[in-house]
């Protein structure tokens, strides 16, 4: 794994998680299909995937594809995925973007203990017989692994109030 240089203010953890004893036991379910080669070529979010007209598709595995069944007529998705090339051993951050670090927990970036990646793409089309699921922008790298899919309901996922710290806090 690329080992990524420490910026000043972030702290590490004592040890590496997936250098830990795991019990997760997570299955790929597919992969995703990206115009993001690299790293620093990849959207921050979905919204500048968008933006840059970074459409994609995800893939599922031959075993999974049953799993589709009931997805069509959804006009979104959410995609988790497993950011495999991401460290996993920073606690605290200091992304390029901001002025203060600040603990995973308050961050989107994939550097995370557990990095699982959470996108929402509006479906463009379903192809059930090759698992193949093309979406409309994706913030992930080409062959970033899959491993689940959910249905996006409005009526839930969905809050209007919902706030967010001012950037000056």
């Amino acid at each position: 794994m690329k080992m990524f240089e420490q910026r000043e203010g972030e702290i590490p953890l004592a040890g590496d998680p997936a250098a830990d004893a795991d019990d997760a036991r997570l299955a790929y379910i597919g992969r995703i299909a990206s115009p993001w080669k690299q790293r620093e070529h990849c959207p921050k979010n979905m919204n500048a995937a968008r933006e840059r007209g970074g459409g994609a598709t995800v893939t599922v595995d031959v075993p999974y594809r049953a799993g589709l069944a009931g997805l069509a007529g959804f006009s979104h998705v959410f995609v988790l995925s497993w950011f495999e090339q991401a460290p996993r051993n920073l606690i605290v951050q200091k992304p390029r973007h901001a002025s203060d670090a600040k603990g995973v927990f308050a961050l989107r970036s994939p550097a995370r203990p557990n990095p699982i990646g959470l996108h929402v793409a509006a479906i463009v089309s379903l192809d059930m017989e090759n698992g193949v699921i093309e979406l409309d922008a994706i913030d992930a790298l080409d062959g970033t692994p899959v491993i689940d899919l959910k249905p996006y309901f409005a009526s839930v996922d969905a809050i209007p109030d919902a706030t967010r710290p001012s950037k000056d806090a």
